[in-house]
């Protein structure tokens, strides 16, 4: 086993199409010595992962990645490491989440019904797509009824002709709300692949000044949509201004040519990282 890691990873709890338990196989196998499994808006999935990890000799941290809003900003990502996931007052914020994105998902399915009624096509139903989700029902999911009924070629063929086009909006954290949610649970508050946000510099620093006096305690300065430029502006600036910095492949299992591990084949994130986290957990306690 390396000293690499990778801190966000996406499990069939959220909108990934890998179990916890199948995640951390693949990271055993890949030598990996450290993951953090980091799903959307949920934590169903990290007692599971844990067990594995504990089973496997792969370490588990312990993360959810919050959907947020910002200013004028929308679909912001934020990631919450080593928090208390048992939480019962974040189960009960989470439950309305999911709640709110099952019906998201129903609503999405019955407009690409609709679609495909145009097309001369039987409907798929929202419990084909349920079935595949271990957690809350996801456009990947949804994705994966349609590749199975044979109405598209692959997942991309998928969000081209239907998802995207009957796409229905999502609920957000107010930004405010969930860097509070992180910090009373002792976790620590990542941003995750910032340029998302933007790509002007001058903007993006000004919204990690602005976090960061807010509770934001440092930035994925690597990922999968981040240049190898942007990653180590991003990770100048962090330690520039005394925040720590993480990386992921943000891995699905749907996107193509992005590995667990390596993300687009180049990513190396140090254990390190991992350290850092925890050092900074500690350092709150």
């Amino acid at each position: 086993m390396n000293d690499l890691v990778d801190l966000h990873l996406h499990s069939t709890f959220s909108d990934g199409v890998r179990t916890p338990t199948e995640l951390v196989a693949m990271a055993k196998g890949l030598g990996l010595k450290a993951i953090a499994l980091a799903d959307h808006d949920t934590v169903a999935g990290i007692d599971e992962a844990l067990a594995a990890g504990a089973a496997a000799g792969v370490e588990v941290l312990p993360a959810l990645e919050f959907s947020v809003a910002y200013s004028s900003f929308k679909d912001v990502h934020l990631l919450g490491y080593l928090l208390d996931h048992r939480d019962l007052q974040l189960q009960e914020i989470l439950k309305e989440f999911r709640d709110r994105r099952e019906a998201r998902g129903d609503a999405i399915v019955n407009r690409i019904n609709e679609k495909l009624a145009t097309e001369g096509r039987k409907p798929i139903s929202s419990a084909e797509a349920a079935a595949l989700a271990g957690g809350a029902l996801g456009r990947p999911h949804i994705a994966q009824v349609l590749m199975h009924k044979g109405y598209v070629r692959d997942m991309q063929d998928a969000f081209v002709r239907y998802l995207l086009p009957c796409d229905v909006p999502k609920r957000y954290f107010p930004m405010e709300e969930a860097l509070a949610t992180v910090q009373r649970l002792g976790g620590i508050a990542i941003l995750a692949h910032p340029t998302t946000i933007t790509n002007d510099r001058d903007t993006l620093s000004r919204i990690i000044d602005e976090l960061s006096a807010m509770g934001l305690s440092g930035v994925e300065a690597f990922n999968n949509v981040c240049s190898e430029q942007e990653s180590w502006f991003l990770r100048s600036y962090a330690e520039k201004k005394g925040l720590i910095w993480t990386g992921g492949s943000d891995y699905h299992g749907i996107e193509e040519g992005i590995s667990m591990g390596t993300g687009r084949g180049t990513m190396a994130i140090p254990y390190s990282c991992v350290t850092e986290l925890r050092r900074m957990k500690e350092e709150r306690v």
